[in-house]
C-alpha cells in the first residue's frame, strides 16, 4: 500500500444535511435542486458534470456526461444513440448517475431508468448550442474507432461545408434521454467520517425517506 495514498484524508466539518427536519412533502427532487443552485453559485467547475452508468454484455461502464435538464420527470441528457451508453440504454435502460460536489464534500447518487426524449425536445435542445457543437455531432460517430486526429477534423470540414449558409438539424442518431429515478441518496461529508445520508426510494406517486449509517 502506498503510504502518501493511505494517509490522505480529509476533515469534513463545515456543513450538514439536516433532512430530519425538514418542512412538507418528501420531495428528493426540489432538495436537489436546492442543493444544485447552492453549488452552481459557488466557484465549482461545472457543476452539472454527472457520471452516468450502464451496463453491457462485457458488465458495467461509466462516463461522465452534462445533465441539461431536471423536472418532475428525472434528470435529462443528450447524446449519440448509437454511441456505447446509448446501445447499452437501448438494451437495459437501468442505469446510475452519480453528481461528485467534493468542493462542498457532497454527492449524489440517483438509480433509475432511462427514457428516450421526444424529437421536439431534441430539437429544442439542438437548435440552441453552439454551432461547432452542432457541426460536431454531426462529424462523430461517437464511440467509434478513428485512425488518427485528422479523420475527425476532415469529417469536421465536410459536414462544415455541407451545411455552410443553412440551419442544422440533429443527426437522426442524436438525441436526449431523461433518467426517471426509482432511488435517490444525498451524502453530506460531517466530522469523523459520521457522515449524513438521506435516501428516497419511490413507492408510487411518492417517496419514502430514510436516514443511512454512514
Amino acid at each position: 500500500m502506498d503510504p502518501e495514498l493511505a494517509s490522505m484524508r480529509h476533515e469534513y466539518d463545515d456543513r450538514s444535511l439536516a433532512f430530519d427536519d425538514a418542512a412538507g412533502p418528501l420531495d428528493p427532487l426540489a432538495l436537489f435542486e436546492t442543493w444544485f443552485a447552492e453549488v452552481s453559485g459557488s466557484d465549482v467547475a461545472e457543476p452539472n458534470a454527472m457520471v452516468l452508468s450502464t451496463v453491457g454484455p462485457t458488465g458495467p461502464s461509466s462516463r461522465t456526461v452534462l445533465l441539461k435538464g431536471v423536472d418532475a420527470r428525472g434528470f435529462s441528457f443528450f447524446t449519440n444513440h448509437e454511441s456505447r451508453k446509448g446501445q447499452e440504454l437501448a438494451a437495459s435502460p437501468r442505469c446510475a448517475l452519480l453528481f461528485g460536489w467534493y468542493a462542498w464534500h457532497r454527492q449524489v447518487r440517483v438509480e433509475g431508468e432511462a427514457r428516450m426524449l421526444a424529437r421536439s425536445e431534441v430539437e429544442a435542445y439542438f437548435a440552441q448550442r453552439p454551432r461547432g457543437a452542432q457541426l460536431g455531432a454531426w462529424a462523430s460517430q461517437q464511440s467509434s474507432i478513428v485512425a488518427d486526429r485528422a479523420e475527425l477534423e476532415t469529417a469536421f470540414a465536410s459536414v462544415e461545408r455541407r451545411f455552410d449558409g443553412t440551419e442544422i438539424p440533429p443527426p437522426p442518431t442524436w438525441g436526449g434521454y431523461v433518467v426517471e429515478p426509482n432511488v435517490i441518496e444525498f451524502w453530506q461529508g460531517r466530522a469523523n467520517r459520521l457522515h449524513d445520508r438521506a435516501v428516497f426510494t419511490r413507492v408510487g406517486d411518492g417517496w419514502t425517506r430514510q436516514r443511512l449509517a454512514p
